[in-house]
């Protein structure tokens, strides 16, 4: 943001001091006539007839220096670069020291169009001349850094083929800011339409996109855009960016929306402290949901817009954070994507080192919890315009952006990529589940907790929809997960998904039946864990065991069985021995954790009640389980 007001005061300086100086480069009357009326004409702002008068006061002079000067100035300030270059390499041929600025805004053009080679030389330049200010040697450092960064990123690209999403997806119209679902079946983007933006939903059917769809009436408006969207993974709550809303704190504010059935609540807007009466824009949610990522310009930060989060309370949404100066400069960083990962955030950015505008980036957070200076995504996915707006699936294979660069199918449209291997966040899958009652069939609305059992802290905490009964969440493999799923006057279920050791794992789909509290009904612990043929509880077995007792509590005239079981590796009163000593270990862990005894018993039934063949190892595993039995209630 600052390059972008200092090319224009200098614009304007230069403007001023052309207009201002009276021993011209040149004596012809008339070419100064035009001049002087071009002058008149960028007073009144008329950009184009300013440059039809200079252009005849060069037609005039040839030579004429100031008017050189001033045109290649227009045409900047146009976004013109091509004819701006043009202008000033005369000017540098006619009189190279006629003055200094002229170098600067060369060096600038030629980075727009991507002639860094050229850049770098005329911002070397510019740097060699005495008293420029502390502010003008850090802008054209700025510079000078992207070009030299640029033609090295030209000289070592990365693997780029931009796809298409189809007449499904991209009309004449702009197609942007594409959000997906970790199960890649959803896709929700902004449309604009007569310069009005509202949000379309695609679904994929069989592999192919679906014709998008109107999102909804509740959340698009008429009046009033909508924009620059986050989704969750599980694709049941929106957050979104709404400006000049009636209901809104400031000019653009952050509005959250949640699905209701086929349809969607009414937003409600973020109250403060993530809402101000400035400018939050570019929501970016947590796979938790307990963390927003956004842009924002309000006073604490770094430059133009920075980017922020927020954490998620018992008490709201807590008082944002920078992200501090390894993510923000003093220019503009905007579009954060969190990946599922939680710890991979990518980003646009003109302050660090670049091939010219906004170039997309990628930030890893470190052991100490702090995140790691930026990397850009190198050439071509980045080039001398602006890129920004990218989105990746929940595998970290593909990413998904918008461009008007690209044959489509006309303005900005949605195109997908393979992400090259070393920009990829890390390996994500998903638990894709549907709940329901076990005896009727119908879908239950049931709480859903995802536990990582080496930390014991939740990484999922939600309920699948009344609706239906699913849900999704995302987990990062590398780690060992319990699942738990319950309701009131059902008995819990229980899971367990093993990613330690790998790097790419399939979605898990579970179909659950819920059984009510009856007796005879039992359990598998699925997250009770025992080193080999032993019988101490280890650490990872306490969120289950939590579990079962909150069950207990919950339901104080409940009486239980705990019964061990083992597969049929050894011998038969070794396996009976151990299944009983690991099923008391479980009863006097409940003890002491101020369950009633005369609520409890247990029993080892070794390897007489297989629910699996002992042929495989991962059979001989489904075997060797605990469980818990109803025995009165």
């Amino acid at each position: 943001m600052k390059i972008f007001f200092f090319s224009v005061f200098l614009i304007f300086l230069s403007i001023s001091i052309y207009a201002q100086e009276r021993q011209y480069s040149t004596t012809d009357k008339q070419a100064i006539k035009y001049f002087s009326l071009a002058n008149q004409s960028l007073d009144d702002h008329l950009y184009d007839d300013a440059i039809a008068q200079l252009l005849k006061a060069i037609d005039e002079d040839n030579k004429f220096v100031e008017a050189h000067a001033q045109l290649a100035d227009i045409y900047r300030l146009e976004w013109q670069y091509k004819p701006a270059i043009d202008q000033y390499r005369q000017v540098i041929k006619l009189n190279p020291e006629f003055n200094r600025s002229v170098y600067y805004k060369l060096g600038d053009s030629e980075i727009h169009l991507a002639q860094y080679a050229d850049g770098e030389q005329h911002l070397e330049k510019y740097l060699t001349f005495d008293n420029l200010s502390g502010e003008n040697k850090f802008l054209a450092q700025k510079l000078l850094n992207d070009c030299k960064f640029s033609l090295q990123a030209l000289q070592h690209p990365v693997p780029f083929k931009p796809v298409n999403l189809g007449a499904e997806i991209n009309t004449a119209d702009d197609e942007y800011f594409p959000a997906i679902t970790a199960d890649e079946n959803t896709l929700i983007f902004t449309r604009k339409i007569n310069n009005n933006e509202d949000f379309y939903k695609s679904i994929r059917v069989d592999g192919k996109w679906q014709t998008a769809t109107y999102l909804s009436d509740r959340i698009n408006t008429a009046k009033f855009n909508e924009g620059a969207l986050s989704l969750s993974q599980d694709g049941k709550v929106l957050f979104f960016t709404g400006c000049n809303r009636p209901d809104g704190l400031g000019r653009c504010d952050i509005y959250i929306s949640q699905r209701k059935g086929d349809d969607w609540s009414k937003p409600f807007d973020l109250s403060p402290p993530v809402n101000t009466a400035g400018w939050e824009s570019q929501p970016s949610i947590s796979a938790d949901g307990r963390t927003l990522y956004f842009v924002s310009n309000r006073k604490g930060g770094y430059g133009g817009y920075d980017i922020w989060k927020s954490n998620l309370t018992e008490k709201g949404w807590s008082e944002p954070e920078n992200l501090g100066p390894n993510i923000n400069t003093s220019f503009d960083e905007q579009s954060p994507f969190i990946h599922p990962d939680d710890s991979t955030l990518y980003f646009c950015s003109n302050g660090w080192p670049g091939l010219g505008g906004k170039d997309l980036f990628v930030s890893r957070l470190g052991k100490d919890g702090k995140w790691q200076k930026p990397e850009n995504l190198g050439y071509p996915i980045n080039s001398s315009g602006d890129e920004n707006g990218l989105t990746l699936t929940a595998n970290g294979t593909n990413a998904f952006f918008a461009s008007n660069n690209l044959s489509g199918q006309g303005g900005f449209d949605i195109y997908t990529f393979e992400l090259p291997l070393a920009l990829r966040p890390h390996s994500v899958t998903y638990v894709k589940g549907t709940v329901n009652d076990a005896i009727t069939k119908q879908p239950l609305e049931s709480a859903v907790e995802i536990i990582d059992l080496e930390k014991n802290t939740p990484v999922y905490q939600d309920y699948s929809s009344a609706e239906q009964g699913d849900f999704l969440a995302t987990i990062t493999t590398g780690k060992n997960y319990g699942l738990n799923i319950s309701k009131d006057g059902y008995l819990f279920y229980s899971a367990n998904f093993s990613l330690i050791g790998l790097e790419n794992k399939n979605p898990f789909n579970i179909a659950v039946l819920l059984q009510p509290i009856e007796v005879g009904n039992k359990v598998i612990l699925k997250n009770i864990f025992f080193d080999t043929n032993k019988f101490d509880i280890k650490d990872e077995s306490k969120p289950e065991l939590k579990k079962l007792m909150d069950f207990l509590n919950l339901n104080p005239t409940v009486h239980i069985e705990v019964s061990g079981h083992t597969d049929n590796v050894g011998s038969d009163q070794f396996n009976q021995t151990l299944s009983e000593n690991r099923a008391k270990a479980v009863y006097q862990y409940l003890i002491a954790n101020g369950i009633s005894a005369g609520r409890l018993v247990f029993k080892g039934y070794g390897e007489t009640q297989p629910i699996a063949s002992n042929d495989t190892d991962e059979d001989r595993s489904r075997n060797r389980r605990t469980e818990f039995k109803i025995i009165a209630k």
